[in-house]
């Protein structure tokens, strides 16, 4: 399997373990440069929507998330160990100096071209700004007056051109930014291009420190990792880092930190105890990108509400730091990111992934900009907040911190479950028009979680649609032509009773058709009772007229692999249930006409038709619909996860309504899912699975008893 020496083996717990991290990721690139250091491409033939120029120049500009950092402890620290990591030919730190001339100048070979609308030479300049910021002796050319002067009219084109209404507009911000600081172009000359940028970016604001990417509305309803860590409170705090001792901004940089702060205090939920991030949204493929947020809020010297203290902070980056490096397929033989998450996986990707675009994930190691004499680098991690493992330090955070296991945020409609045998978000009011690949399993599902991931879909067929944590329909006579959970609407959140809290929404599959499903996602307190459970309970609606209809319900899906690395299809799948109290770790599969579960080296993932153990509503009690279990063999390399998986599910079948009237059908699931990591809960895992969740309908709302 690819392994890189630096990374994979590397503890990731001091400044020197990261300093020698970031050299083992971008030593790979330095066989890849053009001959002038302008440009980057990597030995895949895969391409991006943009031009091979933009790609390329994505390869160079990524990297200097790093390199910036880099040379400037180069050139002023005189620890021996860490010269001898930044020497050599082999990185060739000083390359990216000289590209930065060659890709500006418009009579080099390497030239990177100049901009037109929505072009993504823009993002790129994101981190050549930067570069200047942090390191502008040797970015900046102040002894090279042409060299200065083509810098500085290259980045100016960010000014001239329109750009995509959404994250986009704070690289106007930082470059100009840069312009003034590093470059001595007058603040008066470009003030109206930073304020009028950020003016339209406050518009982006929601609440609770969140932002959405882009104006919330009917065609953009996005509220992810771009909301914190890849672009909005990321750039946010450099600005509030750079730019509060410029005149008339000291009342803005104020604000972004306040927001930071009240962001910071729920953004932690999005992480598990073992450093895995809930994967949700797009540009995944950024990958510990989404630990920046911690970064950016050490670098900008962000002082957070207790108890998220410096120790907190840096715990919840390391962690995830440390979790990625023992993904080991996350890198091509040569040592090179791949496109994917968890392994190569062109599916996930987005029409805007270049071959070099896996490197903002150096985003995070913007805590290289911290001098070694910061208290930062000699302060104790603190342990997650909810961690419960024995190996971490018996401390208790102080009061006030809200360590409920469940939480609802509003800005991003999800609830937040941070139980010991499970890290998850239950999702429903999210979506996009955005032609991003996949958008429907990137926004739409019912829920994400730190250790089963996602799937994609590769195409119609079910097996291709990968319907995991969603719903999914289609009409008898169309074939196999499948529609997946999307665009939610009526999104209402509340607490269904003492027992847990809920968020419900409706869902219209076809606006040619009527039919429409309200589901209420239902997460239980935490507990010994219903641990591993979630709830979701159904109500459709089908109109005089619709054709037969068949749904699906689906449950997390989970690596098709033993511990011993054997393919669990191969095996026959048991009709009966294990009893409680039988060999609790067995791996396999199992599914009568109830329930699904599976067992692997992934974990645990079942699910049940619940519906006979909830009372209905007396209207609707005659059109109870009683569900049958199956589990999909779901297309290889659908899930970001695991490249072979298989899907618990419930199956609805319902017949043609050539009645009079109308007819509405209830059915309710319960979700198990287990983590890999929850060895407790795996010891018992058949008494959880005969725990299942009891309730009733009262009127739309759900209550458990």
């Amino acid at each position: 399997m690819p392994y890189l020496s630096g990374f994979s083996d590397n503890p990731l717990c001091t400044r020197t373990d990261l300093i020698r991290a970031a050299v083992a990721i971008i030593k790979p690139l330095n066989s890849y440069k053009s001959s002038s250091g302008a440009r980057i491409r990597l030995a895949t033939s895969t391409a991006a929507g943009f031009s091979e120029t933009a790609a390329q120049l994505e390869g160079f500009s990524r990297p200097l998330w790093v390199v910036a950092f880099l040379l400037q402890i180069q050139a002023t620290e005189p620890d021996p160990d860490i010269q001898a990591l930044l020497s050599g030919t082999a990185l060739n730190l000083e390359s990216w100096v000289q590209g930065l001339k060659e890709g500006t100048d418009s009579q080099s070979p390497e030239y990177w071209g100049d901009l037109a609308p929505s072009d993504q030479r823009m993002v790129e300049m994101e981190t050549i700004a930067i570069a200047l910021l942090v390191h502008p002796s040797a970015f900046s050319f102040q002894n090279d007056s042409r060299a200065r002067e083509n810098l500085a009219r290259w980045l100016r084109q960010i000014n001239a051109h329109a750009m995509p209404a959404n994250n986009w507009l704070f690289f106007r911000v930082l470059v100009n930014l840069a312009l003034v600081l590093s470059l001595s172009v007058p603040l008066g000359d470009v003030r109206s291009h930073i304020d009028d940028a950020l003016d339209v970016l406050d518009s982006y604001y929601l609440s609770e420190g969140w932002s959405s990417d882009g104006l919330w509305g009917a065609d953009r309803k996005q509220a992810d990792y771009y909301s914190g860590s890849f672009a909005m409170q990321f750039c946010a705090l450099l600005f509030a880092k750079h730019a509060e001792a410029l005149p008339g901004y000291e009342a803005r940089a104020e604000k972004f930190k306040a927001r930071a702060r009240e962001f910071a205090s729920e953004y932690w939920r999005y992480f598990a105890p073992s450093g895995a991030a809930i994967p949700f949204g797009r540009s995944l493929t950024y990958r510990y990108a989404c630990g920046a947020f911690w970064s950016a809020a050490a670098y900008a010297g962000l002082e957070l509400a207790p108890p998220l203290d410096p120790g907190m902070v840096k715990g919840l980056l390391l962690r995830h730091l440390r979790w990625w490096s023992r993904q080991p397929h996350i890198f091509n033989t040569d040592g090179t990111h791949n496109i994917g998450y968890a392994y190569t996986n062109m599916y996930l990707a987005e029409n805007y992934n270049s071959p070099q675009s896996p490197y903002w994930c150096l985003k995070s190691f913007l805590i290289l900009g911290l001098p070694s004499s910061s208290s930062f680098w000699s302060i104790s991690e603190l342990p997650h907040p909810l961690s419960t493992s024995p190996s971490a330090p018996q401390t208790s955070p102080p009061p006030g911190l809200g360590l409920e296991k469940i939480r609802f945020l509003r800005p991003p409609h999800h609830i937040l479950v941070g139980a010991e045998e499970h890290t998850y978000l239950l999702s429903s009011g999210q979506c996009t028009t955005k032609p991003f690949k996949g958008r429907e399993a990137k926004y739409g599902k019912f829920a994400y979680s730190s250790a089963f991931g996602f799937s994609v879909p590769t195409g119609n067929l079910l097996e291709q649609l990968a319907p995991d944590s969603t719903l999914a329909i289609a009409l008898e006579g169309e074939g196999e032509d499948w529609r997946a959970r999307w665009s939610p609407y009526d999104i209402e959140t509340g607490t269904a009773s003492a027992e847990g809290t809920s968020i419900r929404s409706t869902w219209t599959p076809w606006p040619r058709l009527a039919i429409s499903i309200q589901t209420t996602l239902v997460a239980p307190n935490q507990g010994d009772k219903w641990a591993g459970w979630h709830i979701r309970a159904h109500r459709i609606y089908i109109p005089r007229g619709t054709p037969a209809t068949r749904l699906v319900d689906g449950g997390f899906a989970i690596d098709a692999q033993t511990s011993g690395d054997a393919s669990i299809f191969e095996t026959s799948v048991g009709t009966r249930f294990p009893r409680v109290g039988a060999n609790e770790r067995e791996e396999g599969w199992w599914s009568d006409r109830t329930g699904s579960l599976v067992i692997s080296r992934g974990g645990v993932s079942g699910v049940v038709d619940l519906t006979s153990s909830f009372a209905l509503p007396p209207d609707d009690a005659e059109e109870k619909q009683r569900g049958q279990s199956i589990i999909i063999r779901a297309d290889p390399n659908t899930n970001i996860i695991a490249p072979r998986t298989l899907i618990p599910v419930v199956q609805h079948c319902f017949a043609a309504n050539d009645a009079d009237g109308d007819k509405v059908f209830w059915f309710v699931t319960g979700v198990f899912a287990i983590q890999a990591e929850a060895a407790r809960h795996l010891e018992r895992v058949w008494e959880m699975w005969e725990s299942r969740p009891k309730g009733r309908i009262e009127g739309c709302s759900v209550r458990l008893v």
